[in-house]
């Protein structure tokens, strides 16, 4: 048995990248970065930023184009899926990872402006891309930088 399975909280690079496919599918890229924070062994606070490269297929890339921008912050699950093809400059062998969604739940806060008369049970609705079990009042949930995570 075996596992393949990425939970990740983060902030988008950039907008969306929208294609659509001949079979009329259409998928969603975009960078997520996610940073950690920690001290060297000189009391030097240092932060470390890893870009993960985020694939969004079918209803997950339709929502995706409508509600996520660069700055979005984001709960994504998913998958990693890393493929691998030869140069054709120079015939080097390249690799590219990246993390296929399953489900995202959007985590910033929506002001009023932007809430256009939304009641708060159809923000609920708009924020939640998936099918995964409801994780109560996600929209809200937020990690401090100064909170101490033990891990």
């Amino acid at each position: 048995m075996s596992l393949n399975k990425v939970l990740l909280i983060g902030n988008v690079g950039r907008d969306p990248e929208i294609r659509n496919l001949s079979n009329n599918s259409i998928v969603a890229r975009f960078s997520l970065a996610t940073s950690e924070k920690f001290k060297t062994k000189n009391g030097e606070l240092q932060e470390q930023t890893e870009w993960h490269n985020i694939v969004c297929w079918r209803a997950l890339a339709e929502l995706a184009e409508k509600y996520i921008k660069k700055g979005s912050r984001l709960y994504i699950e998913g998958r990693i899926r890393t493929s691998s093809w030869n140069d054709k400059n120079t015939n080097e062998k390249k690799y590219s990872t990246e993390i296929y969604a399953d489900n995202i739940i959007m985590l910033d806060r929506i002001s009023d402006g932007q809430r256009g008369g939304q009641t708060r049970e159809s923000e609920k609705n708009n924020e939640r891309f998936s099918d995964a079990p409801k994780i109560e009042d996600a929209a809200h949930f937020e990690i401090s930088d100064e909170d101490d995570l033990p891990f």
